[in-house]
């Protein structure tokens, strides 16, 4: 029998690395899919939170595709992955504990942007302890690109009204075209364009990050270019959006209709969306930087280091799973004290010359809905509140703001203020047509949604108060189905004098919050 040879032994090693590196796969694998497993079940509230938003929102219809994108990033490269061992550090699991805090935070104030954000960050914590640094910074892009799950950013949406405003304004000057500009409402000659939130650009802004973010990993390699690349994505949509309001206006200036010209305003979004798109492809095209192969540069297996103990890794993921669920533990704990219904009367008095027509009351979960139908002065209006308990955080309260004016959402919605420090914000839509007034209190004050409100409710969801937080809507009666847009246009111009005519309704509600 043959002893085996020098060269023998040295094509084995080899193999043997193989056969390591796959044992070490096996014994990481089982508990990073235990842990992504479990936090998915922690984070339940955020993830369906999350789908709903995709769902319903055309600014965040990609976030379906983001899972299939990160995956095929990682298979893209999986060569590069080759020859990195898992190296499991347990000290990542540390990490979790402001993480936690945030979550808290973000709860307490009713911010689900970012309890979604501490939800990825946890998966993102939980591949770093459980695969080790070096391995977690060759799959950085890919997991990385997970956050783009997050339906984040709607709240600069107001800021983007303002900047396409600018560029309508400027552009209009520029071309010699007569406007009167006030806020987001824009008269020329031939009719009257509102720079809608639809109109804001937020979706194309969101779109052209993550493409911009996709195509800078796929095509460059060095961190400068996938940075500046990014902020051109970042900066292109934003302008274009601007010209593309423009145009909008422009053309109905040389239609000589408004409405002709923002008839298509959607469509000739996208198509525009699509230009744009292709332009910063072909911007980013000449700097690509070919892949540059370092697989061979990759330091081979040490045969004599310590196997991967499966044992050890699981302790780990799930002493990370157990960090993650300090925070919603706590909120559970402090959410208790909000099962108390607050008396709140089924009826409100609206004055002598108001009329209680219909009254109704019904009380799901933590909230108390009750609405009536008035006539005062010959003008019909439903109004409709919900109370909480005096400890509910600002969550709640906006998800039943949210479900009130739900038929209000549309893409021509505009949105004002009745007047300067007002607590009624005006809600007009089209197509279908639909108008409404709502209004918060908190701590027996009418409010505006933000974060000094925020803070205030989650100070209150902490130490108590003696007011009843509250949610009320005013919506004049009409056949908004009918198409009588004579009907409904009278019927919008109704409510704002209505609210103006009863301004002892704000003190009266009040009154009642403070019971």
């Amino acid at each position: 029998m043959n002893a085996p040879t020098v060269d023998d032994a040295r094509l084995a090693e080899p193999k043997k690395g193989i056969i390591v590196a796959a044992l070490e796969w096996r014994r990481v694998g089982l508990p990073l899919a235990l842990g992504m497993l479990l936090l998915g079940g922690l984070f339940n509230r955020e993830v369906v939170a999350a789908v709903q938003t995709w769902d319903a929102s055309t600014a965040y219809n990609h976030c379906f595709l983001v899972i299939p994108i990160a995956l095929y990033l990682l298979w893209d490269r999986r060569l590069d992955l080759v020859g990195i061992p898992p190296r499991p550090m347990p000290g990542a699991v540390l990490l979790g504990l402001p993480l936690a805090l945030v979550w808290l935070v973000s709860e307490r104030l009713g911010i689900m942007e970012g309890r979604q954000l501490v939800a990825i960050s946890f998966v993102e914590l939980l591949f770093l302890a459980v695969l080790g640094k070096r391995l977690w910074w060759a799959m950085a892009g890919p997991l990385l690109y997970l956050y783009f799950l997050v339906p984040f950013g709607e709240f600069l949406t107001p800021g983007l009204q303002d900047i396409t405003t600018w560029f309508i304004r400027r552009g209009l000057e520029m071309l010699g075209v007569a406007a009167y500009i006030d806020g987001y409402i824009i008269e020329i000659p031939q009719g009257t364009f509102y720079v809608a939130e639809a109109c804001a650009g937020l979706r194309f802004l969101i779109a052209s990050v993550a493409f911009g973010c996709l195509y800078a990993l796929m095509m460059y390699r060095s961190p400068m270019r996938r940075g500046l690349f990014m902020l051109v994505s970042i900066i292109v949509p934003i302008i274009a959006n601007g010209f593309r309001g423009l145009g909008i206006v422009y053309l109905g200036y040389l239609l000589g209709s408004a409405q002709a010209a923002a008839a298509d305003h959607i469509i000739y979004g996208w198509i525009f969306f699509s230009i744009v798109i292709l332009m910063l492809i072909a911007l980013g095209l000449p700097f690509r930087q070919d892949e540059i192969s370092t697989r061979s540069a990759t330091p081979p297996d040490d045969p004599v280091r310590l196997p991967v103990s499966m044992r050890g890794v699981l302790a780990i993921a799930l002493g990370m799973v157990v960090v993650a669920a300090i925070s919603p533990t706590v909120a559970a704990g402090l959410t208790m004290a909000t099962a108390i219904q607050p008396p709140v009367p089924a009826s409100i008095d609206m004055g002598a010359d108001c009329v209680v027509r219909v009254t109704d009351s019904t009380e799901p979960g933590t909230s108390r809905v009750n609405s009536e139908r008035v006539a005062c002065g010959g003008v019909d209006m439903d109004i409709s509140w919900e109370a909480f308990s005096p400890r509910i955080t600002a969550g709640p309260l906006m998800a039943a703001r949210r479900r009130l004016v739900v038929r209000a959402q549309t893409e021509g919605l505009q949105e004002n203020w009745l007047e300067t420090g007002s607590p009624w914000r005006i809600m007009l839509s089209d197509d279908p047509a639909f108008a409404i007034g709502v209004s918060m209190w908190v701590d027996g004050k009418p409010v505006r949604p933000g974060l000094v409100m925020r803070a205030r409710m989650a100070m209150n969801s902490l130490f108590g108060s003696r007011f009843t937080p509250m949610v009320m809507t005013v919506t004049p009666v009409v056949d908004w189905d009918g198409g009588n847009g004579a009907r409904q246009r009278e019927a919008e111009a109704s409510l704002p004098r209505f609210l103006l005519q009863h301004r002892d309704l704000d003190r009266t509600v009040g009154l009642l919050s403070a019971q």
